[in-house]
């Protein structure tokens, strides 16, 4: 498990604007030992992983566990993930500001499936679309 020179340098650079978590589901020992391996914490505001919670994404408690953490609303936060049944959902059940959907397939989401706000080939796409967010939410208010 390694993260990519890209995605470190993507990640350092958003971190400069905005306060980024790590929500992960499983069990607390394989997932700490996937963040370690990774060496991924410095990255992050806060890491949270599922295993070590009352509840798992997709349910909301999580989520508010996390913006907690964070010190923000649900309605200010974003979630980027690349699971529909248990990342996008969890963002639309906790009423999160957008949902993510890092879809690397291309595939298109059966009609049962959860509907994100937004979909991106890449997680290095994602400066781009938080600042048009961010710009869509100033320029509505």
């Amino acid at each position: 498990m390694i993260l990519a020179e890209d995605v470190k340098a993507m990640l350092t650079e958003l971190r400069k604007e905005v306060r980024l978590l790590l929500l992960t589901n499983g069990d607390r020992q394989t997932q700490r030992e996937k963040i370690e391996a990774c060496a991924c914490q410095s990255y992050f505001d806060a890491i949270v992983v599922g295993g070590e919670q009352k509840e798992e994404k997709p349910a909301p408690s999580i989520f508010y566990h996390c913006c907690d953490l964070l010190g923000v609303q649900p309605g200010d936060c974003v979630m980027v993930g690349d699971t529909l049944e248990t990342d996008i959902q969890g963002g639309l059940n906790a009423g999160l500001k957008a949902t993510v959907w890092i879809n690397k397939s291309g595939r298109v989401p059966l009609t049962s499936s959860p509907m994100p706000h937004y979909m991106v080939s890449s997680v290095l796409e994602l400066p781009a679309l938080l600042h048009s967010i961010d710009c869509k939410v100033s320029m509505s208010m």
